[in-house]
């Protein structure tokens, strides 16, 4: 299968259980056992998803997420045993993909290993024409990067994914359950906190004036503009 999971937990028995579960549906699998050794492994075994705990010593798995801001298109997977919606926020305004609460069924979270890597290699295997251009700000959808007077930004992941979809249906108003679901690819109720995170990140990366190509739809959500429309 050629795919590689990272599995961080201090916790022995959970890693053993969860690698070999993974092992055993082809993954290649590697363990780290704290937040400091879970770096490390990210640079050398080059993992497509890390299965993260979060509450671990030296590093955090939230400490974790934000050492890897601006990682490589790496999905994550968040354990923890809190069940606290503010939790669940903190996890996906630092990156997080998807988030689990132990104790949890192995077989749910090989279904949702499965797929973000379904949803990975179909956001790396879309094929889009050409390079999208707003005045000096230039994004390219098939390396996924973007840059503003010739400079590189350095985006995550989401950010790319949200400043895409903004840029690609100008003057379109988004509510932000729609930008969560569509950029994060889930249905969550208890708060959208994690989208106006994500686009004040944004608009602090681009600066004046292309910050306000993201305008605010008060009590809606969010629209992206023309370039010719900035002031």
């Amino acid at each position: 299968m050629d795919k590689r999971i990272l599995v961080v937990d201090d916790e022995q028995s959970i890693s053993s259980a969860i690698a070999y579960a993974l092992r055993r549906e082809g993954y290649e699998v590697d363990t780290a056992a704290d937040g400091e050794e879970a770096l490390s492994k990210v640079q050398t075994f080059r993992p497509n998803v890390l299965v993260l705990d979060v509450m671990m010593p030296k590093l955090s798995g939230y400490d974790v997420c934000r050492k890897l801001e601006d990682r490589d298109d790496i999905g994550i997977i968040l354990l923890t045993v809190k069940n606290d919606i503010v939790d669940k926020i903190v996890g996906l305004e630092l990156g997080a993909d998807d988030y689990m609460t132990k104790p949890f069924e192995i077989r749910e979270l090989l279904a949702r290993v499965k797929a973000l890597l379904r949803r990975l290699e179909k956001k790396s295997g879309e094929e889009r024409n050409g390079v999208m251009e707003y005045g000096a700000l230039q994004v390219h959808p098939e390396r996924r990067t973007a840059e503003l007077g010739g400079a590189a930004l350095e985006l995550t992941p989401k950010e790319f994914d949200l400043l895409l979809l903004l840029l690609s249906h100008p003057q379109r108003v988004y509510m932000r359950e729609e930008l969560l679901e569509q950029v994060w690819e889930m249905d969550y109720a208890g708060g959208t906190r994690t989208v106006d995170i994500h686009i004040q990140r944004l608009r602090k990366k681009l600066g004046d004036p292309y910050q306000n190509i993201l305008q605010t739809v008060y009590g809606v959500g969010y629209k992206a503009v023309p370039a010719g429309n900035l002031s």
